[in-house]
């Protein structure tokens, strides 16, 4: 059995009965200091436990060998045409997408970078296969030439104007004349302009009326347009001047389509026309034209990991565009790479790596603007990217969970001058490097710990000083009583 004075002999804190104890002030006032001073050190120690502590180290990038990396973008290109403008991507394994349109929105916008409708008409231009007729017979001119001083007359007096906006040095619009030529005769031969007046073809050479096809934003030749008199109004596209023909342009092709513009106007001079509302179906042959020369571009690509493009340009492959009448400049409003991070992840990002986050969207808000003449004709503006991926992840039970990551890069621009059709292009070059910030959490036995050492070092030190004290002052008055003596 073990009995209660056994039990007594191993207590560590034995107890001096309070008649033998003396206080003092000195003892008092030493008690306050180190009861303040343990506070004042909790505190401390407490913020350092709930602090954030986060560990930073450079390691080869993980992504796996088939992961993509997504680029947003918008930009807004006042001299571009919608109509015209591709996005195209590259890199350096041989990848080459041209002409992205599923994950691309495009939107006309005036020069003051203002949205003039809905969204322009998505996906492509129809590929155009016959692109004049196989036998070119060419028995003169049947096409009106139009001009500045005669083209609203024109527009006004007919019902349908179609109009042939050219070049003569371009191929494809030489293609096309013989049987435009032919078309305009035939569709004279059946309307006769002066006794019907429901339709007429005409032409514009683009290289003597530069401000006509300015005005009607022409880019690229040959564009055939179609006016209609008075209002034009789509139930699915909305309100516009006129619209652009994209089909097959042999002359059984566009005699054709001449013949369904007027199938449905009454045989009256002077009479609006008017779409037909019993047909519903859309002629992907022709769309409404651009209502303004400007168009904003915005979505997202999704590129390898790999230096590559992303290439802004006006591209058809049944086109041909003038370099010195190509105007790329722009603004930036996004281009970032890798996932959204919304407000709140970037608030978490800011809490634990105060230092980040501040070059995710490098170029946002940025402009790149060239005045248009001939001093700055054909101007390519270039954009090189550098791009480093951070990783945040923390140590969670020894396992390793990731919060976010997030790609920041460095930009460096210049504008080019080039003999070719002006671009816009964005280099990136992902670095085979990243930024590993780990979160390492403080264990609350450490905390305990040092908490438990604070109180037993405050109060040893301050009881070793008190002793110290407290004996000075008994030698002193010793030494007092001596000298008395």
């Amino acid at each position: 059995m073990i009995t209660s004075s056994k039990l007594k002999s191993v207590d560590f804190y034995r107890k001096i009965p309070r008649d033998l104890t003396e206080a003092s002030l000195s003892g008092a006032g030493l008690s306050i200091v180190a009861a303040l001073t343990m506070v004042f050190l909790f505190g401390m120690e407490l913020s350092n436990y709930l602090a954030i502590n986060t560990a930073t180290s450079v390691i080869v990038d993980r992504s796996s060998d088939g992961e993509f990396l997504r680029i947003d973008f918008n930009l807004s290109f006042p001299s571009l045409s919608c109509e015209f403008a591709s996005v195209d991507v590259s890199d350096v394994l041989g990848t080459n997408r041209l002409n992205i349109t599923k994950t691309v929105r495009k939107y006309s916008i005036d020069q003051n970078l203002v949205p003039t409708g809905s969204e322009f008409h998505p996906g492509p231009i129809p590929t155009v296969n016959k692109h004049g007729d196989d036998v070119e017979e060419y028995y003169g001119d049947g096409s009106v030439a139009l001009s500045s001083r005669n083209f609203d007359s024109y527009s006004h007096q007919y019902s349908v104007l179609v109009v042939n906006f050219y070049a003569p040095w371009c191929y494809w619009s030489n293609r096309l004349k013989p049987s435009w030529e032919n078309t305009a005769k035939i569709i004279r031969e059946r309307y006769d302009p002066e006794m019907d007046g429901r339709i007429i073809l005409g032409k514009v050479d683009c290289t003597e009326e530069a401000d006509l096809c300015r005005r009607h934003h022409i880019q690229g030749y040959p564009s055939i347009r179609i006016f209609r008199k008075g209002s034009d109004v789509k139930e699915n596209q909305g309100h516009h001047d006129h619209e652009s023909y994209y089909g097959e342009r042999d002359t059984e092709s566009l005699v054709a389509a001449m013949e369904t513009y007027v199938a449905n106007i009454p045989k009256e001079v002077h009479v609006l026309a008017l779409e037909d509302k019993s047909n519903k179906t859309v002629d992907p042959a022709k769309r409404p034209a651009p209502l303004t020369s400007g168009c904003r571009i915005e979505g997202f690509v999704r590129v390898k990991k790999v230096p590559g493009s992303v290439v802004i340009s006006a591209r058809s492959g049944s086109h041909s565009f003038d370099p010195s009448q190509i105007n790329v400049s722009h603004y930036v409003t996004q281009f970032s790479f890798g996932k959204r991070l919304s407000s709140k992840m970037l608030n978490e990002l800011k809490r634990l790596t105060p230092y980040l986050g501040g070059h995710h969207d490098r170029l946002a808000g940025q402009s790149y603007i060239v005045k248009h003449g001939d001093v700055n004709a054909n101007v390519t503006i270039e954009h090189y990217l550098q791009i480093v991926k951070t990783e945040l992840v923390t140590l969670r039970s020894t396992k390793e969970l990731k919060l976010l990551e997030e790609y920041e890069y460095t930009a460096h621009s210049s504008l080019v001058h080039s003999f070719y059709v002006p671009v816009v292009k964005f280099h990136f070059e992902p670095s085979p490097m990243q930024v590993l910030v780990t979160e390492v959490p403080k264990s609350f036995s450490h905390f305990i710990t040092n908490v438990c050492a604070i109180i037993g070092g405050v109060f040893t030190v301050a009881g070793i000083l008190d002793s110290i004290f407290h004996n000075t002052l008994r030698l002193v008055k010793k030494v007092e009583l001596g000298k008395n003596i």
